[in-house]
């Protein structure tokens, strides 16, 4: 797989997957729920209901690449329908960097801004 941050956009679809799901079915998908361009530089991330493999789908020049990680042990973090009322979230391709690493980009804070008027 080429680097993650050589991509654009990073589009993740939030409902399940069925795992079975290959290149042309996950295709569908994309353009079903307007998830992107499909042969753009994007990724589009998919995960299945028990959360342990995660498929991304991409175009690469000449074709489609699907790559797929599976955890032995752990869950992927995934946001809930809840939380999340978007069916497609849009990533930076650094959070689907920590994603991939079993960060939960979804509970992760960054400081507030803070701006003030006079030192003291």
């Amino acid at each position: 797989m080429r680097a993650i941050r050589d991509f654009q956009g990073v589009f993740l679809h939030r409902d399940p997957v069925d795992g079975r799901k290959a290149i042309n079915g996950l295709s569908e998908i994309v353009e079903q729920a307007q998830m992107g361009l499909l042969q753009g530089p994007n990724l589009f991330v998919f995960c299945g209901k028990r959360r342990d493999v995660i498929k991304i789908l991409y175009f690469d020049k000449s074709g489609f690449a699907l790559w797929q990680k599976r955890l032995e042990l752990e869950k992927f973090p995934w946001p809930k329908a809840k939380t999340h009322e978007e069916p497609v979230l849009k990533l930076t391709t650094e959070q689907m960097q920590w994603l991939l690493d079993g960060y939960d980009v979804w509970k992760m804070k960054p400081f507030e801004d803070f701006s003030f008027s006079r030192v003291s």
